[in-house]
């Protein structure tokens, strides 16, 4: 079979995008260089893509279209499963863990299109019969060990705790995921964006450091950042908040090319720093940060840790060398 047109799906959170969507891309790239490729995805992961790789074809949902209700999240699904259909793909692979990415795949796959990865257990008929007699366990939707299959032989170590391995890969979750569990032994992980940086940014004679210490879209993280951002500004760094669903990508970007350092719970941000190299200092609360792999880090404390302890490792970071 020839696989000159190739559809990856990446969709359900933005740091897998970032983290896992932008190396496997690059992967297909190069493993089969005469394809055409593309990536389906969501919301403000499409715009990532599209300034990381733009000669890929990169289509998907935005906010709006994606239901919180499973039934009309269903229907939005299916009708993508039309345009994929239609778009006669000679390999679709899943790459999402999310459930209706697989339920998405699982269509797919029935239907008779050629998938691989992952996808739910259920068919729809079985999926739709167990929910209108009102036997659907809620885990089923929520938990990726109830609903999830996949033809990625390696995904049984999906859920272990591989971070305890003394084999750690030198970058993270997403080198294990691609290389472990896709079974891409042969994957670079590779982020870099060629962008410019920020000139305000460049034109302060200060350290520059970013702050991406709260999830903007469930208020979660480092409670005391408004403090931190103070004693920092006290200290002569300059701060910037970072918001990758306030700014545009590229703008995000450039901002952190122009960046010392970012301090960041785990999420997107530390991939996106990855992008434009720009160093990372993760606070990492209840994360093993060894699934990060960020050049610095603070012990596990469920985001205990003070402004001024913060501030002081800030401080050594920045420091001459004796």
């Amino acid at each position: 079979m020839s696989h000159n047109n190739i559809l990856l799906i990446r969709m359900t959170d933005f740091a897998d995008v970032v983290g896992v969507a932008l190396p496997a891309l690059r992967y297909f790239k190069q493993q089969l260089p005469e394809a055409n490729i593309s990536l389906l995805s969501y919301a403000n992961g499409i715009d990532f893509i599209k300034l990381a790789e733009p000669n890929i074809n990169v289509w998907g949902l935005n906010r709006e279209q994606w239901p919180d209700n499973i039934i009309p999240a269903m229907e939005t699904f299916l009708g993508l499963a039309e345009q994929i259909v239609a778009n006669k793909y000679d390999q679709i692979i899943n790459l999402d863990c999310g459930f209706m990415p697989c339920f998405l795949a699982r269509f797919l796959k029935d239907a008779g299109e050629p998938v691989v990865g992952n996808y739910i257990s259920m068919s729809l008929n079985e999926l739709l019969e167990q929910f209108q007699q009102q036997t659907l366990k809620p885990e089923y939707v929520n938990q990726p060990t109830e609903y999830m299959q996949s033809t990625f032989y390696g995904m049984t170590r999906w859920q272990s705790e591989w971070w305890q391995s003394p084999f750690l890969p030198d970058n993270g979750y997403p080198e294990f995921y691609l290389r472990s569990c896709c079974g891409f032994d042969q994957a670079t992980m590779d982020w870099s964006i060629n962008i410019e940086s920020d000139a305000a940014l460049n034109s302060q004679n200060k350290k520059v450091v970013a702050l991406a210490t709260m999830d903007a879209m469930t208020g979660v993280g480092f409670p005391r950042t408004v403090e931190l951002a103070d004693q920092l500004q006290q200290k002569g760094f300059e701060v910037w908040q970072f918001d990758p669903n306030a700014h545009a990508p590229a703008d995000v970007l450039a901002k952190l090319k122009s960046t010392d350092l970012l301090v960041c719970i785990p999420g997107a941000a530390r991939w996106m720093a990855a992008c434009v190299s720009c160093p990372v200092m993760l606070i990492s609360g209840d994360v093993d940060p060894r699934t990060f792999m960020p050049e610095f880090a603070t012990d596990m404390d469920s985001f205990d840790i003070t402004p001024q302890q913060l501030v002081e490792s800030i401080e050594s970071i920045f420091a001459e060398p004796s």
